[in-house]
């Protein structure tokens, strides 16, 4: 279990972060819920601070293959 170190820095465990696709440089979202703080990763939350609805999620997915077969097809030339 990982402990905050004394500048309130937390290790996210391998385990975790690979499930979740955390690297590092992400940028994470803490939201207090209750009793709780659920960690977020902020390509997750949109602009108005909540989490993204399953079509919007769709369309940045999209977006990004669109731009990784443009990437390719220019590696391909």
């Amino acid at each position: 279990m990982p402990k905050v170190t004394s500048k309130l820095q937390l290790t996210v465990p391998k385990a975790i972060a690979d499930q979740y696709g955390i690297r590092p440089g992400d940028e994470l979202q803490w939201i207090a819920v209750g009793e709780a703080i659920r960690v977020i990763p902020a390509e997750k939350i949109n602009l108005n601070g909540q989490e993204r609805t399953v079509k919007e999620r769709l369309e940045l997915f999209d977006q990004a293959t669109e731009r990784q077969s443009r990437r390719q097809a220019k590696a391909a030339r």
